[in-house]
């Protein structure tokens, strides 16, 4: 469970695509950052290009996971908040190199 005194902060980037609102979301302090697995063949990359947008606190992002069709969240307190809000599950995570990955596609 998050820690409520503490305050965090995640990059929060919104891009419309075609009739898709597509929400990319990471910690702070994993952007720009690379994480292999090379035994399983996985790479996540957090790039600037994608999840650079605005920094909000970490609750804030709710509000951005609620308006989106499609959603990209990476990092522990990003993933965990919103299992928290029961917007995905646990068992969809990706891990690599502990690092949690997960996506949200709204079916309308």
């Amino acid at each position: 469970m998050l820690n409520k005194d503490e305050i965090s902060y995640v990059y929060v980037k919104v891009m419309k695509v075609r009739n898709e609102v597509v929400v990319a979301i990471c910690d702070e302090n994993i952007l720009g950052k690379m994480f292999e697995d090379k035994d399983r063949g996985l790479k996540l990359e957090v790039k600037e290009g994608f999840y650079r947008g605005v920094k909000v606190k970490l609750e804030d992002s709710i509000q951005y996971i609620e308006k989106a069709t499609i959603v990209n969240i990476v990092g522990e307190k990003a993933v965990r908040l919103a299992v928290e809000r029961g917007f995905i599950s646990s068992s969809g995570i990706l891990w690599v190199s502990g690092i949690p990955h997960a996506q949200l596609i709204k079916m309308r």
